[in-house]
């Protein structure tokens, strides 16, 4: 316990010891001297060294340079003990004034135990810097009335150094008027005054430049520059001068008063107010004259003040002094001599009376429009007078003299307001004078409409094209006439002329704004049942009496697809499917069945193409697309199936496309079956037209053919022993009856007719011989009332050949 308690004690007492060593230490001040502006890098000392202190131990005890009120600008090398320059040292930037001594006062402090040394830099300074003037530029303002021996400060120029570096002296560039007196005060600075040397003439020199130059004691020596403007203030020495002792000036009588007769220009070569002159008359200037005439004392400007008339006075004489305006005036004078120009200086005068502005526009020719008198005050052939119109604009009026002063402005051709609408007479109006004046009068004369336009339409007819299936008041047109007449003249109402078609109005089929003339729709317009309209619309305007135009409107029904194909051949009853037999025998080409099918729309939308949308076997039969012919592709073979299906589409050519379909069951068979069931129906028609006069014509004569043909062969048959019946499976007898077909077992000619009727339905012929010699006639079932038209001609209508002698048999269902 006792140990621990004296250990404090003693760590006091020591420390006590070394605060009392390192006062002593301090009290001795190791001092440096250097010049300014030395490199970075520099070595001032070796501390270490100086201050008795080894190398190592300066980085053991953690030594720093401490500065005292100023920038760190040296470093410790604390392994090789050197005071390095950190960077340039500005004396300047340090010691602010211009002492001779400069100190950098630092302490360089080790740890362990502490330990603090005073050094003191002294910053000698060198020549770097120029002297420098406060005004680059000094003004001054020196009367040309100054004696010479006057003196005038300058501003001194300053330089940051000191001692020998400091200004030395002064240089004042060549001049004759100026020179310079160089005085030193007591701290041994310069200053300069400028001294004059001679009379000053601001009109011959007014300004001077001079360059004032201080020069430091420095090696080398630096110097500095100042420009003195001397600015010479002048004195009223001369007096104003006019460019001509005596002016003549002319001036026609009756100017307008303000006008300027002349200007007069004196000069004063003294400046600032000796140089400002005034003008005014003298005592011998008359009164009379200076009534008519001013005088602008300020610019000399004589303006005319009065009226000049030459045959009162032919000329002016004036006497007129400038003066200026110093404090001494001096002046100047002139003689001006004004002569009067007589002149035609009196213009005619026009006098409109009774005049009308507005005429309708149908006024007839020779309506008086106004009254004109002219006047002229001259006399002589000065007061001579000439009206004329303006014939350029080719006017419809013209002057007639009435009386001695007056003149008649007549209407002389008609008016028109649809081509001119408002006329602007001018009246040209001119004197004998020399020169001639002259005067023009304008009249504006406005013309009033009347209804005599009927409106017009731009086209004399319109054709117009709507789709069929249109919306209803669908906008067709805008049947726009023009009337040039004005305000209800012009106002039109359209209307449609009524019109029946069918025991209908065209105005429960059209309609017409009254006010614009858009034509609408009131109706949807089927192409399949009306294609074309004729009507016409009426224009009427609101005059009195109004007056009207029409139009022929030819509205062209188009047609759109709206009609899918219909199939009319093979014949079948609705949505049932058509059935052929054919043998198996047959050829490639055989014709196995013709789709037809019509379409009730036109042109491209009618137009019908035929495409197999489904086939059994699709080597085996061919569709041609145009006409719908089904001819076999090639022949049968035995791995055929005896069933084969078709699906036929007959597709029109709109936009979109429409189309119908039919199926097309074949059967073959190894040799042909007679239909014994087959009837024969009657035609029967509602109406007999030419046509089914021509078929019945036609028809008789191929039965007759026909006749003599089935005679001829029963004549041949009974001739020859009958041949064996032929045997065959027991056919589907309801497929059989059902087609309107002809089966033959070898290839024959066949030649068809096909006649296509407005309902649909058709009527077909085909003769075949079969190989056995049967014949089969077939004739479907025509509807009742069923009208139809040829859409085709029969290619060739004959019996087939017969390629042996033998006697045939003909057979002939019902």
């Amino acid at each position: 316990m006792a140990l621990c308690a004296s250990a404090p004690r003693t760590q006091w007492m020591a420390a006590l010891w070394l605060l009392a060593a390192l006062w002593g230490r301090a009290a001795a001040i190791t001092r440096y001297s250097i010049p300014e502006e030395m490199a970075a890098g520099s070595v001032v000392a070796n501390l270490a060294t100086d201050l008795g202190l080894e190398v190592r131990s300066l980085k053991e005890r953690a030594a720093k340079l401490d500065v005292i009120q100023s920038k760190n600008y040296l470093d410790i090398n604390k392994e090789t003990g050197d005071l390095v320059i950190r960077e340039k040292i500005d004396r300047e930037s340090i010691c602010m004034s211009k002492t001779a001594s400069c100190f950098l006062k630092m302490d360089v402090v080790l740890e362990n135990p502490i330990r603090i040394f005073n050094i003191e830099l002294e910053i000698m300074d060198i020549n770097d810097n120029a002297p420098v003037f406060r005004r680059k530029t000094m003004h001054l303002d020196i009367s040309e009335a100054a004696a010479p021996g006057e003196r005038f400060s300058l501003t001194n120029a300053v330089d940051a150094d000191v001692g020998a570096n400091s200004i030395k002296t002064y240089f004042l560039s060549e001049s004759d008027s100026f020179s310079i007196d160089i005085q030193t005060g007591s701290d041994g600075s310069k200053y300069v005054d400028l001294v004059l040397n001679s009379d000053l003439d601001r009109e011959q020199r007014g300004l001077q430049t001079l360059i004032l130059t201080a020069v430091d004691g420095g090696v080398p020596a630096r110097s500095g520059t100042a420009s003195i403007v001397i600015n010479v203030l002048d004195i009223n020495d001369n007096a104003p001068v006019f460019n001509q002792s005596v002016y003549t000036v002319n001036v026609t009588e009756n100017a307008s008063l303000g006008s300027v007769v002349m200007t007069l220009n004196a000069t004063d070569q003294d400046e600032g107010k000796n140089a400002e002159l005034l003008y005014s008359y003298t005592l011998y200037t008359s009164e009379k004259t200076q009534e008519i005439f001013s005088l602008d004392p300020n610019t000399g400007e004589i303006k005319v003040k009065g009226p000049i008339d030459y045959e009162e006075i032919q000329s002016f004489e004036m006497y007129i002094q400038a003066h200026d305006k110093g404090s001494t005036p001096l002046s100047g004078q002139c003689k001006v001599t004004l002569y009067v120009v007589d002149l035609n200086d009196n213009y005619p005068v026009v006098t409109i009376k009774s005049l009308k502005t507005r005429v309708p526009e149908d006024v007839p020719v020779g309506t008086l429009i106004a009254v004109v008198s002219v006047s002229d005050k001259d006399s002589g052939a000065n007061g001579e007078v000439e009206i004329s119109l303006n014939h350029a604009a080719r006017l419809p009026f013209v002057l007639n003299k009435s009386s001695e002063d007056y003149l008649e402005l007549l209407v002389s051709q008609p008016l028109d307001r649809e081509t001119t609408s408002r006329y602007e007479i001018t009246l040209r109006v001119r004197d004998r004078g020399s020169p001639p004046l002259g005067e023009n009068e304008t009249l504006i004369l406005e013309v009033l409409d009347i209804n005599d336009n009927a409106p017009a339409f731009p086209q004399s007819s319109y054709t117009i094209h709507v789709a069929e299936n249109n919306a209803l008041g669908a906008l067709l047109t805008s049947l726009s006439a023009y009337d040039p007449d004005l305000n209800e003249n012009q106002y039109l109402v359209y209307f449609i002329m009524e019109k029946e078609v069918a025991n209908t109005s065209m105005s429960m089929l059209f309609s017409i704004n009254p006010e614009n003339g858009n034509l609408y729709a009131l109706k949807t317009f089927d192409y399949e049942i009306e294609r074309d309209f004729l009507f016409h619309v009426e224009a009427r305007d609101s005059g009195s009496p109004p007056l009207s135009a029409n139009v022929t409107v030819r509205v062209v029904v188009q047609d759109q697809n709206d009609n899918a194909p219909v199939i009319v051949a093979p014949w079948r009853p609705q949505g049932s499917v058509v059935e052929e037999v054919i043998p198996r025998s047959a050829d490639k080409g055989h014709l196995i069945a013709k789709v037809i099918a019509i379409d009730a729309d036109a042109e491209q939308n009618a137009r019908v193409t035929y495409q197999v949308l489904q086939m059994s076997d699709a080597s085996l039969f061919s569709l041609d697309q145009y006409n719908g012919e089904i001819r076999t592709a090639r022949m049968f073979s035995y791995r055929d199936p005896r069933q084969q299906r078709l699906v036929i589409v007959a597709k029109d050519n709109g936009e979109p496309p429409l189309s119908a379909t039919v199926t097309v069951k074949i059967a073959t068979v190894e040799n042909a079956l007679p239909f014994s069931e087959a009837t024969e129906v009657p035609i029967e028609y509602d109406v007999f037209t030419d046509l089914n006069l021509y078929l019945v014509i036609g028809l008789g004569a191929v039965s007759f053919l026909l006749l003599i043909t089935i005679l001829v062969i029963i004549v041949l048959k009974c001739q020859k022993p009958k041949p064996k019946p032929l045997k065959m499976p027991p056919p589907n007898r309801n497929s059989v009856i059902s087609r309107n077909s002809i089966i033959s077992q070898r290839s024959s000619t066949i030649a068809d007719s096909t006649l296509i009727s407005s309902d649909a339905y058709w009527y077909s012929l085909f003769l075949a011989e079969t190989r056995k010699g049967n014949v089969v006639v077939r004739q479907p079932i025509v509807p009742k009332g069923a009208g139809y038209f040829v859409s085709s001609i029969p290619r060739s209508i004959g019996p087939s050949e017969i390629s042996d002698s033998r006697a045939s048999t003909l057979e002939y269902s019902k």
